[in-house]
């Protein structure tokens, strides 16, 4: 009986660690050109300012593509399908790594939408989330710039992108169930000595 209440006990305080494992990584992106019609949206030219706590004025490129609307259209905004990709990719500048930082794919149900403001003016965002590759997540939310009063008329300037990217952290939690298996041993061996 002890024994099962020590290991509940061990459990029960190595639960709350694991939750902590995963790390967030906050992405913004600036500028570049929103292009779409029927088939898709894409992003080009827009450039990396910020990844995590790596600030700068061009610290890499963002570029998306998206899935085909599955209702709605790029004028009046809709639902997209899934798939496209979403490259964020560092340029070595301000502790920034060289190359890709994440790829990965847009789960279905993106959605580009447009708010009319007080003026009769429109701004685009799309929304969406994302899966990359080593079970990284993501959320994005990009912004166009203010489109005038008439509506998209197949491509747009971006204003801003946020990104978040949660990043599992598989060391951690290697490390905490090596130090579980060793504690057990270590009660088990006090357990069968007393």
């Amino acid at each position: 009986m002890f024994k099962k209440v020590v290991l509940l006990a061990v459990l029960a305080l190595a639960l709350p660690l694991a939750a902590f494992a995963d790390s967030q990584i906050g992405v913004s992106n600036k500028g570049g050109t929103v292009t779409g019609n029927s088939s898709s949206l894409s992003l080009s030219g827009s450039v990396l300012i910020s990844y995590g706590s790596a600030v700068g004025s061009n610290l890499g490129s963002v570029t998306f593509t998206t899935g085909a609307f599955t209702s709605g259209n790029a004028q009046i905004g809709g639902t997209l399908a899934g798939g496209g990709s979403f490259v964020i990719t560092g340029n070595g500048s301000n502790g920034v790594p060289n190359g890709v930082l994440f790829s990965g794919t847009f789960d279905s149900g993106a959605t580009w939408s447009y708010t009319t403001l007080k003026n009769g003016t429109h701004n685009y965002t799309l929304t969406g989330t994302l899966t990359g590759s080593n079970g990284v997540v993501g959320t994005t939310v990009q912004l166009t710039v203010n489109t005038g009063k008439g509506f998209f008329n197949g491509s747009a300037a971006l204003e801003s992108g946020d990104t978040s990217l949660t990043v599992p952290e598989p060391g951690t939690l290697s490390l905490l169930g090596t130090g579980l298996i060793g504690l057990a041993g270590a009660i088990r061996r006090k357990l069968s000595l007393s």
